[in-house]
């Protein structure tokens, strides 16, 4: 499960780190604000379930996916397999108790939101946690592969966004779990690593986030942000159309074609640089076989092991090599 941009625009976003980290600023100040309130910013019960509108969506999801996940349920009222997911979900938004918020989206009164998502066939199912959309599953899922997959998204939220959801009172009133989380050791040089990410200053990422797996090479967190900083500071001086007409003109130029696959990854092609890799990588041998196959597991890190996409890659790449 790998998060993707899914601001109006369009555009992925590949600086998923620096995403969680303004994600848990925002989440910490809606807590000081609710707290300043007097738990003014909470929810009652019945709002762990909404339905919501393209004129909604920007309130309703993705300024909410800044303090809890939100389930995107994408329906009609003619779809029958609808009318048995949509209250299962309803059920089990309530049963997680705050853990997600439910979002339902009529797709006939939606057509705008159903493209953005690139939705295909209904029932379908996202989710949005900081901003970042996640593909969930499509059609009428059997409950216990729907549990798994919302444990998942839950554990994805609070491990790399620090979203922990909100604790519903019995009183209908809903405050964040967490009014002031504990700084973990490697915040500081997490946090200047996305300050330099902001200042374009890709070098000094790298080195921060470097700094961190020294002292903690698990730190799925850091190995993320270092992908995405490399390759950020690849593309940083690159003449677009120089490097495109270099691989269109020599599609043996191994090089040509590694750089032109760091190109199209930035600009959202994940399916284009993945498998220009993968083609270079059968059609070459030796070092330069290498070469191209070390990219495309580079490249893996940055969209993440649990994109549907980079498991198709990999199947790709495996055939071609064996």
């Amino acid at each position: 499960m790998q998060p993707r941009n899914m601001s109006m625009s369009g555009v992925v976003d590949l600086a998923a780190v620096k995403a969680a980290g303004e994600a848990k600023a925002k989440a910490e100040q809606a807590r000081a604000e609710a707290a300043r309130q007097g738990g003014g910013g909470a929810v009652s019960p019945a709002s762990l379930v909404i339905d919501t509108d393209e004129a909604g969506f920007e309130r309703d999801v993705l300024q909410r996916s800044t303090e809890v996940p939100v389930v995107i349920d994408f329906w009609a009222e003619w779809c029958e397999p609808c009318k048995q997911l949509s209250p299962l979900l309803d059920r089990l938004a309530h049963e997680y108790n705050g853990r997600f918020v439910l979002a339902k989206i009529d797709v006939d009164a939606n057509q705008m939101l159903m493209q953005q998502f690139g939705v295909q066939g209904i029932p379908a199912v996202f989710a949005v946690v900081a901003g970042q959309a996640l593909p969930l599953f499509q059609g009428a899922a059997p409950e216990a592969q729907i549990r798994q997959t919302l444990d998942q998204l839950v554990q994805v939220a609070e491990e790399r966004f620090g979203l922990t959801g909100l604790a519903v009172d019995a009183d209908g009133g809903a405050a964040p779990q967490d009014e002031a989380p504990v700084a973990g050791p490697h915040d500081g040089l997490l946090g200047a690593a996305m300050d330099a990410l902001d200042a374009g200053d890709f070098d000094g990422a790298v080195q921060a986030y470097r700094n961190v797996l020294a002292d903690d090479p698990g730190n799925t967190e850091a190995e993320l942000g270092l992908a995405q900083a490399e390759l950020l500071g690849r593309v940083a001086g690159m003449d677009a159309g120089a490097v495109r007409k270099a691989a269109a003109d020599s599609p043996a130029d191994v090089t040509a074609q590694i750089a032109a696959a760091d190109l199209d990854l930035v600009g959202g092609h994940v399916e284009d640089a993945f498998g220009r890799l993968v083609e270079t990588v059968r059609r070459t041998a030796g070092a330069d076989r290498d070469a191209a196959r070390v990219r495309l597991l580079e490249l893996f890190e940055v969209v993440g092991s649990d994109d549907p996409r980079v498991t198709a890659a990999r199947q790709a790449l495996a055939r071609v090599l064996f």
